[in-house]
């Protein structure tokens, strides 16, 4: 059967625009369909730009795998491309003796997952580099960095459209039947409404994708994970931090703890904390702030009264709740679910920046049956 056009990628964040990217300079026909009015407006654009190493996530987990080469891709395209980004560096901290101890799991972790560059440093040490700094004892992650994820998702959006791709907004994907010989009929919203044809159709629509695999008519409903919504918040810092390197506390369940974090002019801002909510919701309460001086004031006890103000929110698209584990990345292909053509992109939060490039080379991967 014929079709209007080759592949249809839905969601243009940073990870669409990888997929649409990579499948385009295979020379591929590609239309990216967005829902809102530009590129990189939800997670892509609401979190913290760092360029992870790949330290936390289980050995031989997607996330690990994904982390790790994304990071040398990622690295190496900044490069190439003249995007904005810095080496900067993390400590992980430790500010209590527990603490401390659990810092050799996570160097062991590192190690499993093919970061061989942490140090552990006592406090004496880590002071030595960051004097405002209190803790008991630290790890320095060199390969950490940050990048302006903003000009990053360009250079994709660029890429891709100069190898042919096209970029609509406004266009919400609503539903899609997969064809018995193979194929998409695809339906979409907006302003004009209109169907479209496909024979590759990739759902990267973040903390939407879900849903919008359940309006995927022929894809099994047990092949689907249940979404969940885990908010966080971000406060900046009036004035200039009397640090260089990014500074990590040591993990929490949902998150990686209100860290800070450095932009590429040096400001720095506190976050994102963790809150589980029911709907997409970006409201910012100042009164978090409270508990935001309590958690930075554990490594940095100089944070003066009134040095915060709030920033903005982001939310991590979940596929596992508050009390379980957490989920790896979900990317599911014809030998998952059964239907060719189709790949579902579940539960790409953190390190899914970091990640882009990788992910876009497995996404390509699962195409085949």
């Amino acid at each position: 059967m014929s079709t209007d056009i080759d592949c249809i990628v839905v969601g243009a964040g940073v990870v669409g625009l990888a997929v649409a990217r990579a499948l385009a300079l295979t020379g591929r026909e590609v239309l990216v369909a967005e829902a809102t009015e530009a590129i990189g407006t939800g997670t892509s654009s609401r979190n913290s730009e760092v360029i992870h190493a790949g330290i936390y996530y289980p050995a031989g987990s997607l996330k690990a795998e994904l982390c790790v080469r994304g990071k040398h891709l990622l690295y190496a395209y900044c490069a190439e491309r003249g995007i904005a980004h810095q080496r900067l560096g993390k400590l992980i901290v430790a500010t209590t003796d527990a603490e401390a101890q659990s810092l050799d799991g996570i160097a062991a972790r590192a190690r499993a997952n093919g970061v061989d560059d942490l140090s552990r440093l006592d406090a004496g040490a880590a002071r030595a580099l960051e004097p405002s700094l209190r803790c008991t004892a630290a790890l320095l992650s060199p390969s950490t960095g940050i990048v302006d994820s903003h000009a990053l998702m360009l250079a994709y959006q660029g890429d891709a459209e100069n190898a042919g791709a096209q970029c609509v907004f406004h266009t919400p994907m609503l539903t899609a039947q997969a064809r018995p010989a193979g194929g998409f009929d695809v339906q979409f919203g907006g302003d004009e409404a209109m169907s479209l044809s496909c024979n590759v159709l990739i759902n990267a629509s973040g903390i939407h994708a879900p849903t919008l695999a359940r309006h995927i008519q022929g894809l099994p409903p047990d092949s689907i994970p249940a979404e969940y919504l885990c908010k966080g918040s971000y406060f900046t810092l009036a004035g200039r931090a009397p640090f260089s390197h990014l500074i990590y506390p040591v993990p929490q369940h949902a998150g990686l703890g209100v860290h800070l974090t450095l932009d590429l002019g040096g400001q720095a801002k506190f976050g994102p904390d963790t809150e589980w909510i029911a709907t997409e919701d970006y409201t910012l309460e100042p009164a978090r702030a409270e508990v935001f001086y309590d958690a930075v004031r554990t490594y940095w006890p100089d944070l003066p009264d009134g040095a915060l103000a709030p920033g903005y929110t982001g939310i991590r698209p979940k596929i596992s709740g508050p009390h379980e584990p957490a989920a790896d990345f979900v990317i599911a292909g014809p030998a998952a679910h059964g239907v060719a053509g189709l790949v579902n992109l579940f539960g790409i939060e953190s390190p899914g920046l970091t990640a882009s490039l990788a992910i876009a080379e497995t996404t390509l991967a699962r195409l085949a049956p």
